[in-house]
């Protein structure tokens, strides 16, 4: 579960639901905890923050390992096996055993940490126009239907808002203490977006042929609809900011399209030790959605408007699916680059050539390798040796996420964080 999806568990009004859970699953929760904790005081977790630290400053260090199998989750631990009955309770619990299950079984470089973080209970409005999404079956493809059809209905539009459920919040953070407290350090933190990229946006109010229609046709209300998002962008910034909502992302939290925020270049020399600003946090971008437009059209109409939001960040990552490499010489002015995506349909080796050591390469193996109930380990160890040969002067992180299944078999996650971290070894024996 990505922390955008996480997020929006919070991202409703508790109003009308208790927030509480049962003695039998606090005792289920508080056994579950007691492993984390135990997991996190193990000598090696000391070890892989240091790497993680190590690598996001560009030392050279070994590539570093991490899987997020996303939706394979369910795989690995299905509904059935939660057993906890109440929302809350299972959603903590499956928080839980994840962490468990990467530091028992996973094997690869994410820190086991002591924390547990609660986020706010809010509201966020949206763009005053919304899409209609049609679907067929809950986790199956769709369409929508986007509501902005004629550029007039752009009087329509509106700048999202924030609302705070401040007693359900208080209330989840005692709660989180009184259930976790003696055991996790319980803290308050919220992540607020995932990308701030805007294009996911701009194509579900507009739709994704039309915007790369528009650019031809309606050039000029293109520009203005992306200085709008712009501006809606920054302006949530400016509240997060302005009302101390903000929290600090040079820990283990996880940053861009994959990778882990471990840093002490974060926060800047004038923090306060209190006031979290953009300036002390790590930002990301992306634009897979226009993976099809020119780097031209790119440069036109997606990078200035991206580079106003990234500007205000400390350090940067961009990119998540969409192949860079066409349109590196644009992305790479981007403001305190740091952490940048090389999907699995980029050119390997133009990206190595690009990034050497000046930024972190963040490899995208393709998903689709775990995808099978029973994985070819010959096969999937040609390919990492073959992509690791070809980055093995550059700062490389391999990142194994958007798994929409793992062929059911929870064995395959494993194995692939063996023969990956088997690679890097072999790859930097040095170090």
């Amino acid at each position: 579960m990505t922390d955008q999806t996480v997020a929006s568990l919070y991202r409703v009004s508790f109003r009308g639901e208790e927030i509480q859970v049962t003695p039998k699953e606090q005792e289920i929760l508080r056994t579950l905890a007691r492993r984390v904790r135990e997991l996190s005081e193990l000598p090696e977790q000391e070890e892989k923050r240091r790497l993680w630290y190590c690598h996001n400053a560009l030392e050279r260090t070994r590539p570093v390992i991490f899987c997020d199998p996303e939706n394979g989750w369910n795989e690995i631990i299905p509904p059935q096996r939660l057993q906890c009955e109440g929302r809350l309770a299972r959603h903590w619990e499956m928080w839980l055993r994840k962490e468990i299950f990467w530091g028992e079984s996973m094997g690869d470089d994410k820190v086991i940490e002591p924390y547990f973080d609660v986020p706010y209970v809010y509201e966020e409005t949206g763009w005053g126009l919304e899409e209609s999404i049609v679907k067929v079956e809950a986790w199956g493809s769709y369409r929508w239907d986007p509501p902005l059809k004629d550029y007039r209905d752009m009087e329509k539009l509106r700048f999202p808002e924030i609302h705070i459920d401040e007693e359900a919040s208080e209330k989840l953070l005692n709660l989180a203490q009184e259930v976790f407290g003696d055991i996790l350090i319980v803290r308050r933190k919220t992540i607020w977006w995932w990308t701030l990229g805007m294009t996911w946006t701009l194509v579900n109010l507009r739709g994704l042929e039309q915007v790369m229609l528009d650019m031809y046709d309606h050039p000029r209300e293109l520009h203005e609809l992306m200085a709008f998002l712009r501006d809606g962008h920054l302006r949530k910034l400016d509240f997060l900011e302005q009302h101390n909502l903000l929290s600090l992302n040079n820990d283990g939290t996880y940053v861009g399209s994959g990778g882990f925020g471990y840093t002490t270049e974060l926060p800047q020399r004038d923090f306060d030790g209190v006031h979290v600003r953009t300036i002390d946090m790590w930002g990301f971008a992306e634009s897979q959605e226009t993976c099809y437009v020119s780097p031209e059209m790119f440069e036109e109409f997606i990078f200035p408007y991206q580079y106003a939001i990234l500007e205000r960040f400390g350090l940067n990552c961009y990119g998540c699916c969409e192949p860079l490499h066409p349109r590196w010489h644009v992305v790479k002015r981007f403001p305190r680059l740091r952490r940048v995506s090389v999907s699995p349909w980029a050119d390997l080796g133009k990206m190595a050539e690009y990034l050497g050591r000046e930024y972190i390469y963040s490899m995208k193996p393709s998903p689709s390798d775990l995808a099978v109930s029973r994985i070819d380990e010959e096969y999937i160890r040609k390919k990492l040796r073959e992509a690791l040969e070809i980055t093995k002067d550059c700062c490389v992180e391999v990142i194994m996420k958007d798994n929409h299944t793992i062929g059911g078999n929870p064995e395959n996650v494993i194995a692939w964080c063996r023969i990956a971290k088997e690679e890097a070894e072999r790859v930097a024996p040095s170090w």
